[in-house]
């Protein structure tokens, strides 16, 4: 069987954003470009067309030069002085005329970064770099998912679920991994590099789509040097998402202090993966929500509103990964459990698989394993009082040692006397 082929950030050959030769090229018109220059100079002052061109990641000739004749043309901008013998080195500064012009186009959008890309552009890109051409092979899950006690049912839907690259649903009782497993699953993508535009353009509005928290850089390569440098080379992305989930969060955000648009969680996940953490805990209903996603899972298309009301139409190429301790029945209906690919309930561990957690963690701590200790808290604190063992149990409660040992100043051993302190002060009779 073939196994995955290595992580090295790898982008799919079938898409690299070509370099625009001309101001046609990049898909945005003269005057938008002209606009956004503007806007720099207002913010920035003198600029040379290097550092011009750097600002709107455009090249400079055939783009920026074209800018900037427009601009001087207009007397909009002026020459004041030169950094050296090459055009791209002379100074421009804005004109009183252009500042009026750039205050205008401030008054349009605050927007003030690298150039658009239009959407047909983003679409297209989208659908030549799909998530489904990530493949994962038992081997390559053992690996991702080595840290984890697993039994073997659970391990063997996992894989199958990464592959179709649609839509997963984690059920079972809290405290059993479900989260960590939907981690894990992001690590076995993040290998594997993309590319995403800065922003998108769409008839004058501007949504930004990269962003420093849910996008991680890849790895820069050769063909960086002659790609659109309006398109960010990232990592797939793994965007998590819990509480603070609601129905506006997943259409665009208008800010309208600044007037552009912020692009939804599962847009900026296009490509990767959509952890709903604790889902059915959000403000929003969770039939609403579930409501909201019965399109894009089964249309492969998602539907966003523009503040005008237009309505505008994007690739959904998400896994999405829904993680609940909540009763599926109390959540869900048999219509959008058809349109989930993948339904895995975690369980609790058995005692073989409890036992091995309780070693894993024991030597993670530097706490000494000790098989009669673990016996007294299985018979004492669970089998006599009727107690579920869950995942987490052995952490927590090693953990709960540490703390009390380091008050009395002993060494955390799994004594009588420390396990005792550590489940009264853990456990709580519900």
């Amino acid at each position: 069987m073939m196994e995955q082929r290595p992580k090295t950030d790898a982008v799919s050959p079938s898409f690299i954003p070509r370099m625009p030769a001309s101001v046609q090229e990049t898909g945005l018109g003269l005057g938008f470009l002209s606009d956004l220059a503007m806007k720099f100079m207002y913010y920035e002052g003198n600029l040379s067309g290097y550092e011009l061109s750097d600002r709107l990641k455009l090249p400079y000739t055939g783009v920026v030069d074209q800018v900037l004749e427009f601009l001087k043309r207009e007397k909009l901008v002026e020459v004041k002085g030169t950094g050296g013998f090459a055009e791209s080195a002379y100074q421009y500064a804005i004109s009183e005329k252009g500042r009026v012009m750039a205050r205008d186009a401030l008054d349009r959008s605050q927007y003030a970064g690298p150039a658009p890309v239009v959407l047909e552009s983003y679409s297209e890109a989208i659908r030549r770099q799909p998530l489904g051409d990530v493949v994962v092979h038992p081997r390559t899950m053992r690996q991702a998912l080595s840290h984890m006690v697993i039994n073997e049912d659970t391990f063997a839907h996992i894989g199958p679920a990464v592959n179709s690259g649609r839509s997963l649903f984690l059920f079972g009782h809290p405290g059993n991994g479900k989260t960590a497993i939907a981690e894990s699953i992001g690590k076995m993508i993040l290998g594997e590099a993309m590319y995403i535009p800065y922003a998108i353009a769409i008839g004058g509005q501007i949504i930004r789509v990269f962003d420093n928290v849910n996008h991680t850089l890849a790895n820069q390569s050769s063909s960086d040097r002659s790609h659109d440098p309006r398109w960010v080379r990232i990592q797939r992305p793994v965007v998590i998402t819990g509480g603070e989930l609601t129905l506006e969060t997943l259409d665009l955000v208008y800010d309208a202090a600044n007037k552009y648009y912020e692009a939804p969680f599962q847009m900026k996940a296009n490509g990767g993966m959509l952890l709903i953490d604790d889902f059915g805990r959000q403000q929003a209903r969770p039939r609403d929500l579930l409501n909201r996603w019965i399109v894009p899972l089964e249309k492969r298309v998602d539907f966003l509103t523009l503040h005008t009301g237009r309505k505008i139409e994007v690739p959904f190429d998400v896994l999405i990964v829904f993680s609940t301790n909540l009763e599926p029945r109390d959540l869900v209906d048999e219509a959008f459990l058809r349109r989930i690919r993948h339904k895995i309930e975690i369980k609790d561990p058995t005692w073989d698989e409890y036992r091995e957690i309780f070693r894993r963690v024991c030597r993670n701590r530097n706490v000494p394993y000790d098989e009669r200790g673990l016996a007294y808290l299985i018979q004492e604190h669970y089998l006599k009082r009727h107690r579920v063992q869950r995942a987490c149990h052995p952490r927590d409660l090693v953990d709960q040692i540490i703390d009390i040992a380091r008050y009395l100043n002993e060494e955390p051993v799994l004594s009588k006397e420390l396990v005792d302190l550590a489940c009264e002060s853990y456990f709580v009779e519900l």
